[in-house]
């Protein structure tokens, strides 16, 4: 164990267990050295200080970022990658070069501080976090700061469940255009399937099976392992693939393929590539579901200040769409509420919508509010009186609990020694008679 003084910076060099541990202690003041220097060893004794830790510890934010991702291709889905490689981001740009041994608790506070500014989310931020964890926990460097890092509070309500009204609405203006065409489809396979947006755009027509009609939802297309599953098609559904079959013949001329996406690349335009997968229906989707309805002529359009129908002309800057804020996943909750308002047993909504837990079934679903005063009302019907007056209004153990007895038919057994064969076990005949 001993104390270096390189320039004006304290740096320790000491063994545990044969391994041998050198690091920069930041600090000018010797008695603070000598202080962490103990925190340290105590570490290495604790297994939170290791050589390869250090190395990784010394690396820059940016080059700890790549190593981190490269690891994760392994253990993550391609859609998830990109997901984290664009959370990262932003971090990037604010720690850039900082070394992850100076990464503080202050410094992760500023980060936080600023994506609030910007009107980050909450959950955002936390999820941003995240990542920022799992680098430092690898670098052994998040125990220092985990207790000065708060998490922020999300919101609970993360799904939402449509009215039939929202949902009679959604249909009938998602056919109303062709440019919607797509996203009219995959509207009803989500509302119909439970299947997430990413699993429809990865949806091939080898995992289509038009003897059982089901769909195969592949891990390769899902979240997780629990998204793995086959789902039965219903009327609906089965229409909505049917179609979309036609609009591959029509495309490119014949069969659709095995290999060919559902949803393919570009599909409308000048080169669709049925290879690839669409990319989304993201502008269709904004344009389907903030489309407001002039009350004066009944013309369609973007929400503005006037109607544009020039013969027209209403003022219509206080309309909205009540489809407004809508997300394509808010299709899966509604269809696992729809669910859960059916009576379908838990285990039969999570084999069909990919569930690996009832928590999580209880975070989809979102049993409405017209179901619950349905489930009330129930609780205050009175059984009708018996004797032909008017319905009784209570209930009492005697009258109401204890059906009154009804003659039943008892069974008699007649033993006959007559007979073709003359045993008596084919003599034994068993007559019910009512009393």
């Amino acid at each position: 164990m001993a104390l270096v003084k390189r320039g004006k910076t304290w740096h320790t060099h000491f063994f545990v267990d044969g391994q041998r541990f050198r690091q920069s202690l930041e600090t000018t003041d010797k008695r603070e050295a000598k202080s962490k220097e103990k925190d340290l060893i105590a570490q290495a004794k604790a297994g939170k200080l290791a050589p390869w830790s250090q190395q990784f510890a010394r690396l820059s934010f940016s080059e700890a970022a790549e190593r981190y991702l490269a690891d994760r291709i392994a253990h993550l889905a391609p859609r998830s990658i990109r997901t984290e490689r664009e959370r990262l981001k932003p971090m990037r740009d604010f720690f850039e070069t900082t070394p992850l041994t100076r990464i503080t608790a202050d410094s992760a506070r500023e980060y936080v501080g600023q994506r609030k500014q910007k009107g980050v989310a909450n959950r955002t931020v936390n999820m941003e976090i995240g990542i920022l964890r799992r680098i430092l926990k690898r670098a052994k460097r998040w125990h220092l700061i985990v207790d000065e890092i708060p998490h922020l509070p999300e919101r609970c309500d993360v799904g939402r469940a449509l009215s039939f009204e929202e949902k009679a609405r959604l249909l009938r203006m998602a056919a109303t255009k062709l440019e919607w065409e797509t996203a009219r489809l995959a509207v009803i396979l989500a509302l119909n399937t439970t299947m997430r947006g990413c699993e429809l755009r990865g949806l091939r027509w080898s995992h289509v099976d038009f003897m059982e009609r089901t769909i195969t939802v592949r891990r390769t297309t899902t979240k997780t392992d629990a998204g793995e599953r086959s789902i039965p098609l219903n009327p609906d559904a089965w229409a909505a693939i049917l179609e979309l079959r036609e609009r591959a013949k029509l495309s490119f001329g014949g069969e659709p393929r095995p290999d060919w996406y559902v949803f393919p690349h570009a599909e409308g335009k000048s080169m669709p590539d049925p290879t690839e997968p669409m990319s989304g229906w993201r502008s269709a989707w904004r344009s389907l579901t903030q489309t407001i309805q002039c009350p004066a002529c009944g013309h369609l359009q973007k929400p503005a200040e006037v109607c544009r129908n020039g013969e027209c002309k209403g003022d219509i800057r206080v309309l909205k769409s009540p489809l407004a804020g809508l997300r394509f996943h808010d299709l899966r909750h509604h269809a696992i509420t729809e669910l859960s308002e059916g009576q379908a047993s838990d285990q039969t909504i999570m084999s069909i919508a990919g569930h690996i837990s009832p928590r999580m079934l209880r975070l989809y679903s979102h049993v409405r509010m017209e179901a619950k005063r349905k489930a009330l009302d129930a609780l205050s019907v009175r059984p009708a009186a018996t004797d032909g007056g008017s319905p009784r209004g209570g209930y009492d153990t005697k009258d109401d609990t204890n059906s009154p007895a009804q003659p039943t038919a008892q069974p008699q057994v007649i033993e006959n020694d007559g007979g073709q064969c003359r045993t008596r076990t084919c003599d034994l005949l068993l007559v019910r008679q009512a009393l």
